[in-house]
């Protein structure tokens, strides 16, 4: 029988994490993580390390040979080295350990450390990445980008909204088209301009028409596609992306629901959420003026978005999208039918005054559901039975759905 098992069968191993109160109160950590604490009238005999058994049925403790807890090692890269302290960063977290004189590294050296002993061996010459695979490189951020003449979208395929188009040109496609007359004026250039409204109303849709106006690449990011499992490698994305489009003659860079990437951070925060606004805020600031970047953010939580991100510089112009009224609607339904395949007039206007507090999406769905019922019947045009149809199967999808505050589907 080992020595440790031994003591296994009279008490509990546990080794003191603290000590309080003049050693009246010790904090104790057991071999399985859970923890413990205990308070004497009479000050304990022991300091911070010591092993001790503990009996919990009479609560008796006593000191235990060292050998029955192994201190376990660990690794890191060392970041400084002074004649008495070594600083170690150990997946991101810097630790103090005893600099020894028998073990030869220098700063930089991937090492095995232990808490008490210090660096026990050098395990290579260079510090080890805390990105490992898969590495950033080119064809991760062409995933992101769209170039010019890709897309086929048009102001004439918007449809409705006059006064948010007639707004978003003005500020993102003016400043991209005359960035070098503005800049003789003096203005301050626009950089960020975030897009509010409910799911469907056309937000990404209108990024995308206006990038291709004005023959800009279109770096297109949703949260799920820039949070990565490898520590540092979110921010690391957005700083390639921003670098990418800072080398371009003119590009947007479009966050779609940017509350999931850049929402408030609190005490209760994940740790990668933190980095990842934080490095947003850093790119935003750091534009230079020869780049000719417009950063566009959408969302329909405008509230959750972190504050630091509206501020002047940032995010400061704000475009709400609306749910269409009744001519906005008519002018939707027109417009998204202009590539499809109809046969006769169809009751565009009727549709309208049917649809109140739909969005483009929903209306846009009506064709979906439309041609469906035209290739069932053998049509290879859509006719207003079809339309009608369309419109009963939507308006019946919208009935069971559940809502969103305001009208539109839930994101």
């Amino acid at each position: 029988m080992t020595v440790f098992d031994a003591l296994s069968t009279a008490g509990d191993i546990a080794r003191v994490s603290a000590v309080q109160n003049g050693g009246r109160r010790l904090y104790l950590q057991f071999r399985n993580g859970k923890t413990a604490t205990v308070d004497r009238s009479e000050p304990l005999p022991f300091e911070k390390g010591t092993v001790v058994l503990v009996w919990p049925d009479d609560d008796r403790i006593e000191a235990a040979p060292a050998v029955v807890w192994p201190e376990e090692s660990w690794v890191g890269v060392v970041q400084l080295k002074l004649p008495d302290l070594t600083i170690v960063n150990s997946s991101g977290l810097w630790k103090k350990v005893p600099t020894r004189g028998d073990v030869v590294y220098r700063e930089g050296n991937t090492v095995e450390v232990s808490d008490s002993s210090g660096v026990v061996r050098v395990l290579a010459e260079e510090p080890i990445k805390l990105i490992e695979l898969p590495t950033i490189d080119d064809t991760v951020i062409a995933k992101f980008r769209t170039r010019p003449g890709g897309r086929n979208e048009t102001f004439d395929d918007f449809g409705g909204l006059q006064v948010v188009v007639a707004r978003a040109r003005e500020l993102i496609e003016a400043p991209l088209q005359h960035k070098d007359a503005l800049s003789r004026i003096g203005a301050r250039p626009v950089k960020g301009i975030l897009f509010t409204g409910l799911p469907g109303t056309g937000k990404t849709m209108l990024a995308r028409i206006i990038a291709n106006s004005t023959d800009a690449e279109f770096y297109e990011i949703s949260g799920p596609e820039v949070f990565s499992k490898w520590y540092g490698q979110s921010e690391e994305i957005l700083r390639r992306l921003f670098e990418d489009a800072a080398r371009q003659e003119r590009a947007i860079i479009f966050f779609d629901e940017i509350d999931s990437v850049a929402g408030q951070r609190a005490d209760e925060s994940h740790e990668a959420s933190r980095r990842v606004v934080a490095q947003l805020l850093a790119l935003m600031d750091g534009f230079t003026p020869d780049e000719n970047v417009v950063v566009i953010a959408a969302t329909n939580r405008p509230q959750d978005i972190d504050a630091a991100l509206r501020r002047p510089g940032r995010f400061d112009w704000e475009i709400h999208f609306p749910l269409p009224d009744e001519s906005d609607r008519k002018s939707i339904l027109e417009a998204s039918a202009r590539h499809l395949r109809v046969r006769g007039e169809l009751p565009h206007a009727w549709a309208a005054r049917c649809t109140a507090d739909w969005s483009a999406a929903e209306l846009a769905a009506i064709w979906s559901e439309a041609a469906l019922l035209a290739v069932a019947d053998g049509r290879d045009a859509i006719i207003e039975e079809d339309y009608m149809g369309g419109l009963e199967r939507v308006a019946n999808q919208r009935h069971r759905a559940p809502r969103a505050p305001g009208g539109g589907l839930p994101s």
